[in-house]
């Protein structure tokens, strides 16, 4: 199993492209399934799951080819509706088959989703705007099946602004019959491109960007051909570790996404420069404790909280970040103590009292951004730390060792 072996304490330096945003791929890659003919994303990330998903769709009948980031798909002769397990559990974002495969075949069966190891992310959202919009859907033997001879436009609100629900019932509301409003949609910039998408193929939605989307049904599709948007999460990862490490320039990023993100790097007083396409990000040498409450776009993203943790562990003080997304997504914070941080977890609360420095240890991965908190700390540690169970990111980021390495820190692959 491979493993991530880091040499900390080097200072980075140079400048990282970011790579297609893993969130944004996905459901675009789900677009495929409502039409005949090729559909193609340029700039799609090479990552686990993106190949998981081009499993998937090539088991329901598709054809895929993927080569230097650009990935065609063909979903002209689909001779499947059903995602199953063995696909499904590795990674949640499969279940995006199901508003597609619903609205263009009137059916779909689909696993229960699986992937990160941490909190109850139900698809309930999901599950009651099919409803709403008129489909049958049975839950038996860990599958969800969904029938609809035609789905009709509904009003929908979600209680919480769910970017899976908002894409997938999206997704599903644009061959509907009739007008369907979403209230509360999240507003996320992979939300975004999935809505500009859509309405390239021929589909009829307003409110793009807001919260409130209003698609208006059409009869039929057109393949898509689009760039991937950079991946905010990736990008917050890196000016963390930059804060952290030292002088780096980020490439093919868009400041407009990490607004916040930016704004809290600037209170722990760090010094940051943008172009419409790069952030560049210096050391801060007295690092400010900051606190943050992740929330829905435009907050903190939730997938930048390990993150931020792993940097405010060595910060000059105490910080509380508070997780109102997923309330026990702290698996990585044990970890980072054994590397000798300070954290200590209350409900959906870390409290980080800032240590002058962290040291070498083993470790192991938990999830796609646990992950990534791991290799922060490990960069920022003195002595050699080994971080195993790396499959996690190898889901999220493309390459990451090496796009390091590229900047000066000592880290390699080891494969036992």
């Amino acid at each position: 199993m491979d493993k991530l072996i880091i040499d900390g304490g080097n200072p980075l330096s140079g400048s990282v492209e970011i790579s297609g945003a893993k969130n944004a791929v996905l459901p675009i890659m789900a677009l495929a399934l409502l039409v005949d003919g090729k559909s193609k994303l340029h700039r799609a990330p090479d990552l686990r799951d993106t190949r998981t998903f081009i499993k998937l769709l090539n088991l329901l009948g598709a054809n895929s080819e993927f080569e230097n980031h650009s990935l065609t798909i063909d979903a002209s002769n689909i001779t499947s509706l059903e995602a199953p397990y063995d696909l499904v559990k590795t990674m949640r974002a499969s279940f995006y088959v199901m508003g597609p495969l619903l609205a263009r075949f009137g059916e779909a069966r689909v696993s229960l989703p699986g992937g990160c190891a941490w909190g109850p992310r139900p698809v309930d959202y999901h599950l009651k705007g099919f409803e709403k919009l008129g489909a049958e859907v049975i839950l038996e033997d860990g599958y969800i099946t969904a029938r609809a001879k035609k789905l009709v436009g509904a009003n929908i609100h979600f209680e919480i602004a769910s970017v899976g629900a908002t894409a997938n019932i999206t997704m599903a509301a644009v061959l509907a019959d009739g007008t369907t409003t979403i209230n509360n949609a999240a507003a996320e910039p992979h939300i975004v491109q999935l809505c500009e998408t859509l309405n390239q193929m021929g589909a009829d939605i307003d409110g793009i960007g807001s919260n409130t989307l209003i698609i208006n049904g059409v009869n039929e599709l057109s393949p898509f051909e689009i760039s991937v948007i950079p991946d905010m999460i990736e990008a917050g990862t890196f000016l963390f570790a930059g804060a952290a490490m030292g002088n780096i320039t980020l490439t093919n990023v868009d400041p407009n996404h990490l607004s916040i993100v930016l704004d809290k790097l600037s209170q722990a007083g760090c010094s940051l420069s943008t172009t419409k396409n790069s952030i560049t990000i210096n050391k801060c040498d007295l690092l400010r404790p900051v606190d943050v409450n992740t929330d829905v776009y435009p907050g903190f993203a939730t997938d930048l909280q390990a993150q931020w943790i792993a940097l405010m562990s060595i910060s000059n003080g105490a910080s509380v970040i508070t997780d109102n997304i997923y309330h026990d997504r702290f698996s990585h914070v044990p970890e980072l103590n054994r590397l000798g941080a300070n954290i200590n977890t209350e409900k959906n609360s870390a409290f980080v009292k800032g240590v002058k420095g962290l040291k070498g240890a083993q470790v192991m991965s938990t999830d796609i951004r646990a992950s990534a908190s791991l290799v922060i700390a490990g960069l920022i540690a003195k002595g050699r730390t080994d971080i195993s169970r790396v499959y996690h990111i190898d889901r999220g980021y493309e390459r990451i060792e090496e796009k390091f390495h590229s900047l000066g820190a000592k880290i390699f692959r080891y494969n036992k």
